[in-house]
């Protein structure tokens, strides 16, 4: 490409395109790449402060903006995610379908840090709908070495940077825990919240029990509902350190292999997660997750409805961003707000 004076570029082909922005009303091109400059085009040119543009100049190393954001979106896309057309140098991706955001981090920062080109993405492992926007990329100057694009292939090399979990319907045991809630002295509250969050990835309760804060008694609902094909077994409540809180014994007692029991998230810090055989979850969820808005089990739950199976090591990492401050622009906790890049 070549720089040259607007007034003097009539016949010249554009090699990027010309935004326009009117704060409030408009931000869009107003010539795309590839227009053949007119005479009436000048004073737009200039209207939206070009008074020199680039045009078309062969040169056989080098990548315009748009097919160097084509190179980025053939490196990022899985399955299940669509790209946006080009548009000022930039190509958004696009999910196909409900579930768990799944990003290659390492792939993601390897890029980056070649600099001159980014990738910007929402977080990963959190729950995306179909139709949403997943990231965004685009090179920053205008053109880029044909060589740099095969680096970031090369770094890439294996598969995609992001993919998509759908989920998998599950069926769903929930044991209610606490002699309170058993003996009717008081209204199980627990129950409908978590039928309300399920509902959210279209999912529901197969199995329903009320228990005492007798850990036999629980430890014998959560085999029974596992014996009944379960495929996962959520227990509420019951998950402090006051002597009647049997819960967490009840599911070691089940035989179940603990992962967890606490997590550096606040609200959700007593939480529990076992497996079952090594692959049905059993969930222990603590008093807050009834009260509060998003907790621990918010971060939790869309991974296990995937199917995705959580290591230990993995909830090491939610302390950073793990205290919900209840703001009003996120509903997660560990959003880590300004930290998504998208």
């Amino acid at each position: 490409m070549k720089l040259c004076k607007t007034e003097e570029a009539v016949g010249q082909i554009l090699c990027h395109d010309i935004t326009q922005i009117i704060p409030g009303v408009v931000k869009d091109a107003v010539f795309r790449k590839g227009h053949v400059i007119k005479e009436e085009d000048i004073p737009v040119l200039l209207s939206v402060g070009k008074e020199h543009i680039y045009v078309w100049e062969n040169d056989d190393t080098m990548l315009h903006e748009n097919e160097a954001a084509e190179v980025l979106y053939e490196i990022c896309k899985g399955e299940a995610m669509h790209g946006s057309e080009v548009k000022e140098g930039k190509i958004e991706l696009i999910a196909d379908c409900d579930g768990v955001l799944k990003i290659d981090r390492e792939k993601l920062f390897a890029v980056n840090s070649l600099g001159q080109m980014m990738i910007a993405a929402r977080h990963g492992d959190f729950p995306v709908k179909a139709g949403e926007k997943i990231a965004g990329t685009r090179i920053i100057p205008l053109v880029i070495e044909k060589e740099k694009m095969e680096r970031a292939k090369q770094v890439t090399e294996g598969g995609p940077i992001f993919s998509i979990l759908p989920y998998v319907q599950k069926k769903i045991g929930l044991v209610t825990t606490g002699s309170e809630v058993y003996k009717r002295r008081i209204q199980d509250k627990f129950s409908p919240v978590i039928k309300e969050k399920l509902a959210e990835y279209g999912m529901e309760v197969a199995m329903h029990e009320i228990c005492s804060d007798d850990h036999e008694q629980i430890t014998a609902v959560i085999r029974a509902m596992l014996d009944a094909g379960m495929d996962m077994v959520i227990c509420t409540g019951g998950m402090s350190v006051d002597p009647d809180d049997r819960t967490p014994l009840a599911i070691k007692n089940t035989g179940a292999e603990i992962v967890t029991y606490g997590a550096p998230v606040l609200p959700g810090a007593m939480f529990l997660l076992a497996y079952y055989e090594g692959e049905r979850p059993v969930v222990g969820l603590p008093g807050c997750v009834m009260y509060a808005k998003r907790t621990i089990f918010d971060l939790v739950l869309p991974r296990l409805l995937a199917g995705e199976k959580i290591k230990a090591e993995e909830f090491y990492a939610l302390g950073e961003g793990g205290l919900c401050l209840s703001c009003p622009v996120c509903t997660f906790p560990n959003c880590g707000f300004g930290k998504g890049g998208y």
